[in-house]
């Protein structure tokens, strides 16, 4: 067995085993570690795919900036596991038969008895092959529709996302795009006229002013 093949198979062990475990964990803080584990054996099989990229971006973008939100953000909010965890074992069924339903996908998918995958030519890369530039290509060429609707739903997720958790209380200050978009500068600014004062001399000593 090649010492990439023993890589792989212990990568995808480890990611499995932290998977289970972020769903399994009583404790929200071990779930959110067991995810940043996952996270880095997924970039460390993206990387035996010669997808650097991708890898480098899962660890920077993911591990290192939205999993430590997620952690303070474990760790500042009062979870009760208890309420967290009613209807478990009543949604168990359903989580099950979709499990079973991704499992299946991914089995068709792998095997590649449907997809023709068995029968690609090998993928053999030149020294000078740029993942990042290869893949900015079929990003912004081939696929260029499906990223812009992409990057609409998240922005329309975002501002979903804002206003669902906008709290409005009666002493916030708030400010309203719409009046500042209808501001004048005669509203901002006022000139005042007022008449110039002459300062006197200082009087010396024994002197009237």
């Amino acid at each position: 067995m090649e010492f990439k093949s023993v890589l792989f198979y212990i990568f995808s062990a480890v990611t499995v085993l932290a998977a289970l475990r972020v769903i399994t964990a009583r404790n929200p803080v071990h779930a959110v570690l067991f995810l940043v584990l996952a996270f880095f054996n997924v970039a460390g099989l993206w990387m035996l795919l010669q997808a650097e990229f991708l890898s480098l971006v899962l660890i920077m973008v993911y591990v290192g900036a939205v999993m430590v939100l997620f952690l303070f953000v474990v760790m500042m909010l009062d979870i009760n596991i208890e309420r967290v965890r009613q209807g478990f074992w009543k949604n168990l069924p359903i989580g099950a038969l979709v499990g079973g339903l991704m499992v299946a996908e991914m089995a068709l998918v792998l095997s590649g008895r449907y997809f023709s995958l068995a029968n690609l030519p090998p993928h053999n890369l030149p020294a000078d092959y740029s993942n990042t530039k290869e893949l900015a290509r079929v990003l912004y060429t081939e696929y260029a529709y499906p990223f812009e609707i992409a990057s609409v739903i998240l922005l329309v997720a975002i501002i979903a996302a804002v206003m669902l958790t906008l709290r409005r209380r009666k002493d916030n200050k708030a400010m309203h795009s719409a009046d500042q978009i209808a501001v004048k500068a005669a509203d901002r600014m006022r000139l005042v006229k007022m008449t110039p004062e002459v300062e006197l001399p200082s009087a010396g000593k024994g002197e009237q002013p």
